[in-house]
């Protein structure tokens, strides 16, 4: 009966925890706090943080792989949707359907600052190469500065799928950190006149407008850049079902059933791709370091390009919404209203960055693309 008794001890998972996976899990108890308590993030961080919790528990195999005959963990069967490139283009399906292109199709010039923004990604993508890192690790680490989680995972599970964990953890957790991180950035580069722009009431856009910019868009961009079509054209499919009013349906769907469906399996799994031998190295400090330097430069350099359009403008243009140019769509937006109205009250800038808010979640797929073709 001890016998017995010791064998069954021996196998639950406190006689085989080790100090990485104990330090794993306090990881992600912290990152489940940081999404239920200050709300950053959370319908992506819950998800992630639990992924990273359940595949640290010892003896669980969660991402255990089919062997012998043996069938895999269950969250090596919901990764096969990452592997296989279905959940980003599914989210951003999600996206598209949320997402007003208005400002954006009222006001083409902010397209420039969503380009602008992308910077950060191609500057940390040549600072990675320089560091060590091969060209493939060196794209999915620059592809964080744009703040856009899927499509990061989509480079990610392509270019260099061992770095999954350490990048779509960076990444979500600088879109969660926009408010706190952009507006420092966003006050030391612009002078107070600046900032007290108003700018004018956008023109209202048509339905016929919105129609066909989706459509022009994929066919363009499709035929420049096939590598983006998969994201790009699940996006344009989403916000045509917002847009052509006779699938209001489908557009519902994807922006809550399907979305929230999607979230589920895709914050699990890439928290299932965080365990303790992978995830606790110093290329993961690494990682991250660089992943922080890709996003505060693409807010920079759309902030610097919205100082040049504001001049060549003739002062029309308030630079502030240059930093809506990384693609966390609408909360760079929001960042750019804040900033905005703690000098003036009356200056609302929140529809004006949605343009480049916009612009830069195509500009970010855009950047997945030549990083997929080149690499």
């Amino acid at each position: 009966m001890l016998e017995r008794l010791v064998e069954f001890l021996l196998s639950t998972g406190f006689a085989n925890l080790t100090m990485p996976q104990v330090l794993m899990i306090i990881i992600a108890l912290y990152l489940l706090y940081l999404g239920i308590a200050k709300k950053y993030e959370p319908l992506l961080l819950v998800p992630i943080s639990f992924g990273m919790l359940l595949v640290n528990l010892p003896l669980g195999d969660l991402m255990a792989e089919p062997t012998n005959g043996e069938l895999g963990g269950l969250l090596y069967y919901l990764y096969l949707g990452i592997e296989l490139g279905i959940y980003p283009p599914l989210i951003f399906l999600g996206v598209g359907a949320l997402t007003d292109f208005g400002p954006l199709i009222s006001n083409p010039k902010t397209l420039l600052l969503g380009a602008a923004a992308q910077f950060g990604i191609f500057g940390t993508f040549l600072g990675a190469i320089l560091l060590g890192f091969t060209p493939l690790e060196a794209g999915s680490i620059g592809i964080i500065g744009g703040a856009d989680g899927p499509t990061a995972i989509y480079v990610t599970s392509r270019l260099a799928p061992h770095l999954l964990g350490a990048v779509a953890v960076a990444a979500y957790s600088y879109m969660a950190l926009v408010p706190i991180l952009q507006p420092p950035i966003m006050k030391a580069l612009t002078t107070e006149k600046e900032r007290n722009i108003i700018m004018h009431q956008l023109r209202p856009v048509s339905k016929k407008e919105r129609i066909l910019f989706p459509i022009v868009v994929i066919i363009l961009t499709g035929l420049f850049l096939p590598a983006a079509i998969p994201l790009l054209g699940m996006l344009m499919l989403g916000n045509l079902l917002r847009e052509c009013g006779v699938t209001d349906r489908l557009s519902k769907a994807a922006q809550n059933e399907l979305n929230n469906i999607v979230v589920i399996f895709l914050g699990l799994t890439v928290g299932g791709t965080a365990s303790a031998a992978y995830f606790l190295t110093f290329e993961t400090i690494q990682i991250i370091v660089l992943g922080l330097v890709a996003f505060m430069v693409g807010t920079a350099t759309g902030v610097l390009m919205g100082k040049l359009m504001c001049k060549l403008t003739g002062g029309q243009i308030n630079p502030l919404i240059g930093s809506a140019g990384v693609s966390a769509v609408p909360m760079a937006a929001r960042v750019s209203q804040m900033v905005g109205i703690q000098v003036n009250p009356k200056n609302y800038l929140l529809m004006h960055a949605m343009g480049p808010n916009v612009a830069g979640v195509i500009g970010s797929a855009v950047a997945a693309g030549i990083f997929l073709s080149l690499l």
